[in-house]
C-alpha cells in the first residue's frame, strides 16, 4: 500500500502515530467551495466542420489482416455460445419433462 504524500512531497507526522490531530481540526474546518458554472461557448458550423475533420484525421483504421482476425475470432465465440446456450436449453427441456412427468 503506497503512502500518501503531502503536496510538496514529503512525508509528515509519524506513519505508525496516525495523522496529527492539528491537521484533523484544519480538515474539519475548511469549507468546500464550488465554482459557478461557466457558460458555454457557441461553436459556428465552419469551426465545429473543422473540428470534426481534426478528429477523423486522428482516426486509425484497422489493416485488412486485423479485421480479419477479429471476424474469425468473433464468429468462433459466437459458434461457442451458441453451442453452450443449446447444450442449456436441452439440458432444462429434458429436466422440465422428466418433472412434468412425475405428476402423471
Amino acid at each position: 500500500m503506497a503512502k500518501s504524500k503531502s503536496p510538496g512531497g514529503r512525508r509528515t507526522g509519524n506513519p505508525a502515530a496516525g495523522a496529527k490531530p492539528q491537521m484533523a481540526a484544519a480538515a474539519s474546518a475548511s469549507t468546500v467551495a464550488v465554482d459557478a458554472p461557466t457558460p458555454k461557448v457557441r461553436t459556428s458550423p465552419a469551426q465545429f466542420a473543422g473540428q470534426v475533420r481534426a478528429e477523423a484525421r486522428k482516426i486509425v483504421w484497422p489493416s485488412r489482416k486485423e479485421t480479419w482476425i477479429t471476424s474469425v475470432m468473433v464468429f468462433i465465440m459466437v459458434l461457442i455460445a451458441s453451442i453452450f446456450f443449446w447444450i442449456v436449453d436441452a439440458g432444462l427441456g429434458f429436466a422440465s419433462r422428466f418433472i412434468l412427468a412425475i405428476g402423471q
